[in-house]
């Protein structure tokens, strides 16, 4: 069993930046699939960014050149860097890991709250 924390949302203006955290309970070495969803009031969730064995990235196009998503295995921890924050940026943003290689993982942290203000 996989838990997942996220930390680091909160209220920022448009053009700003946050750093979002996401700490797993053991070791997430053995995780080939992490990665960052999200999910607006009224619309479906959505991949932001993931990142799986050997350090491949996938992006949102929304998203590409703004987002930098990383992971620090010594720390458990990973993350994403957001810049240029935009009002549409606004979501819940989760955190996702999984065993396989794949850009969706099986295990889900409870999600923080980042609202940017134009």
């Amino acid at each position: 069993q996989v838990q997942l924390v996220e930390s680091g949302g909160g209220l920022v203006q448009a053009g700003g930046s946050l750093r979002l955290s996401c700490a797993a309970s053991g070791s997430i070495s053995s995780l080939k699939g992490m990665g960052w969803y999200r999910q607006a009031p009224g619309k479906q969730r959505e991949l932001v960014a993931a990142i799986i064995s050997g350090g491949y990235t996938n992006y949102a196009a929304s998203v590409k050149g703004r987002f930098t998503i990383s992971r620090d295995d010594a720390k458990n921890t990973m993350y994403l860097q957001m810049n240029s924050l935009k009002p549409e940026d606004t979501a819940v943003y989760y955190c996702n890991a999984g065993f396989s290689i794949s850009w969706l993982g099986d295990y889900w942290g409870q999600g923080t709250q980042v609202t940017v203000s134009s």
